[in-house]
């Protein structure tokens, strides 16, 4: 039987030595940084969880237009609650579930994929509401008429 959750058992089962590496099996996770509740611990369960449902809520808004054929207005709604959601993160010191990783890995993530929709949205067909050259000569190279 090991004794030592950090130490490797050799052929008797007896802990070798100390090792720096990870137990082969986890018993427990951390909570990411600024994974703790947003309100105090006796509020209600959604007033403690406000940062996500507020993000989810305007994706919500933003599937709903986009599936009553407003294609460019629900995609840029969510991509603009993804961009807030890195925004809350980085401003509030708890965001409750909102926080699934490190705040600087769950920053970029939101932001970049946030930023990609909405550029995305602005550029959708017809009548684009962002041109940029470069991808217009791409498109037209990659998918020729000829």
């Amino acid at each position: 039987m090991v004794r030592d959750p950090i130490s490797a058992p050799d052929i008797d089962g007896r802990p070798r030595r100390a090792t720096r590496r990870f137990p082969l099996f986890t018993r427990d996770t951390a909570r990411p940084e600024g994974g703790g509740r947003a309100a105090p611990p006796d509020a209600p369960a959604p007033a403690r969880q406000w940062p996500i449902l507020s993000v989810l809520a305007v994706v919500g808004l933003g599937l709903l237009l986009t599936a009553l054929d407003q294609f460019r207005y629900g995609t840029l709604l969510i991509g603009v609650a993804l961009l807030a959601g890195a925004v809350l993160r980085w401003l509030l010191p708890g965001v409750g579930m909102l926080a699934v990783r490190s705040r600087f890995t769950d920053i970029a993530t939101y932001g970049v994929l946030g930023a990609a929709i909405v550029l995305l949205a602005m550029m959708v067909q017809p009548h684009p509401w962002l041109e940029i050259p470069f991808l217009k000569d791409t498109l037209h190279f990659t998918v020729s008429s000829s």
